[in-house]
């Protein structure tokens, strides 16, 4: 298969911007601070880290699912643009409106639409389906931090 680099790089580009952008907007990793955490909470500088490899892994994968010829790409797409919302949207409700539980019932409604993506971008691509799964046991360790952190804020 040969590479379309251009098409690779927007194809990153897209959750990297929208990721900074919100990040930036919402001030994500100075708001982390605001609150009481748990003892395995990670430290802030990490999460910038964890989320531009995140994003950039996301990239790749709607890349490689852009340029499958398999019937199935648009709805694989449709799963891939829905999670990004949905994750965008989290950080409006935790940082922003401090809505600790229900950013908690919402980063749950993220792993879902993650899993659905992960399958269908698996069911066309193994690989960009495999590379969801840092993403996936990321949002799993966040759902977690999340809950605890709504029950040590309340």
């Amino acid at each position: 298969m040969k590479v379309n680099i251009k098409k690779l790089i927007i194809s990153m580009l897209i959750p990297l911007t929208l990721g900074t952008i919100v990040g930036l907007i919402t001030g994500a990793s100075g708001g982390y601070d605001d609150f009481i955490k748990p003892s395995f909470a990670p430290p802030a500088i990490l999460f910038p880290i964890v989320w531009t490899i995140l994003y950039a892994l996301m990239g790749v994968s709607n890349y490689l699912i852009d340029e499958s010829s398999d019937f199935r790409t648009s709805q694989a797409q449709n799963a891939y643009y829905a999670q990004l919302i949905i994750n965008l949207i989290w950080s409006f409700l935790f940082f922003t409106f401090k809505l600790y539980l229900f950013s908690f019932i919402w980063i749950i409604l993220l792993i879902i639409s993650v899993i659905i993506m992960i399958k269908r971008f698996y069911n066309i691509s193994k690989i960009s389906g495999l590379l969801q799964i840092p993403y996936l046991l990321w949002l799993i360790f966040a759902s977690i931090l999340n809950f605890s952190i709504y029950l040590l804020n309340r």
